[in-house]
């Protein structure tokens, strides 16, 4: 990528012709923008190939992301969405959802001194968006807080490029090879270090929606590894199962400590987690 300021493609300002645009994210292969038009309020999601660095491997993939996204929605029955192609890789927009992510909304019970334990209703909205998405037939793959969008009217789960349940077309597909570590379940992280590769599943994803609620309600990822370590290192931690006890009162902690067996057997389905949290799933 240039050093300048990145633009939109023209693809996609044809598509949308925005009268305002922000850009969110620009990292690791994709751009985000906030963008407003005539048409709607929409994400806009722009893939690029990772070049090989000293911290990262090449990761051509993530130049197709948002168009295997796109794919998924259309799978999916979404609409009000579109996607495509661009000189450097590939895009796509979506409707823009207004709220904050889990991570955010919790940030009061992470502060120092805390007397305060977190709601339960946001844990049920977030496991009644992932039960959402399995009864399609479908799991997620990168399930982390950054993904769980909690709105006013309801909370919803985003970022589909990696989410396995259907056919793909080829040109836009390719293996799943983990996701954010700290959010990987300990058989995702063996198979991807043995195999380069995973297969994303219900459990995993039980697994992540497990860490994503502990990291969002004390700060502490579930397991134990320096921080500055490199992502192998990483994946032995979590396939060797080091974890940290889970710090959450009542039944919200014990639920989370049972979503982060280590064998995926002895997890909670998406459905009984419902029902600890009384969630119509």
């Amino acid at each position: 990528m240039s050093a300048s300021p990145p633009e939109l493609p023209i693809v996609v300002l044809d598509a949308l012709m925005p009268t305002t645009q922000r850009l969110v994210l620009n990292r690791r292969g994709s751009m985000v923008w906030e963008v407003q038009s005539h048409r709607g309020h929409y994400a806009v999601k722009v893939g690029y190939p990772i070049e090989a660095t000293a911290d990262w491997s090449a990761q051509p993939w993530t130049a197709l992301a948002p168009a295997r996204e796109g794919a998924v929605l259309h799978r999916l029955g979404f609409v009000d969405f579109a996607y495509g192609e661009w000189e450097q890789g590939t895009w796509n927009f979506q409707p823009w959802h207004e709220g904050p992510d889990l991570y955010q909304l919790w940030e009061p019970y992470r502060r120092p001194g805390s007397s305060i334990a977190p709601r339960t209703t946001v844990a049920a909205s977030c496991v009644q968006a992932l039960a959402e998405l399995h009864a399609k037939g479908w799991v997620h793959g990168d399930v982390q807080p950054a993904h769980f969008i909690v709105g006013p009217e309801r909370t919803r789960l985003i970022d589909l490029a990696l989410a396995r349940g259907g056919n793909v077309p080829e040109g836009y597909d390719f293996p799943f090879r983990g996701c954010l570590v700290h959010y990987e379940a300990p058989e995702i992280a063996q198979s991807v270090l043995a195999t380069g590769e995973a297969e994303p599943t219900e459990e995993a994803d039980i697994y992540a929606l497990g860490a994503s609620l502990l990291i969002s309600a004390t700060g502490w990822r579930a397991m134990e590894y320096p921080d500055d370590a490199p992502r192998s290192v990483q994946r032995e931690a979590v396939a060797n199962g080091r974890r940290r006890p889970v710090k959450v009162r009542g039944e919200l902690g014990e639920l989370i400590d049972a979503m982060l067996s280590h064998a995926p057997e002895d997890r909670p389905t998406i459905y009984e987690a419902g029902k600890t949290l009384n969630c119509d799933c």
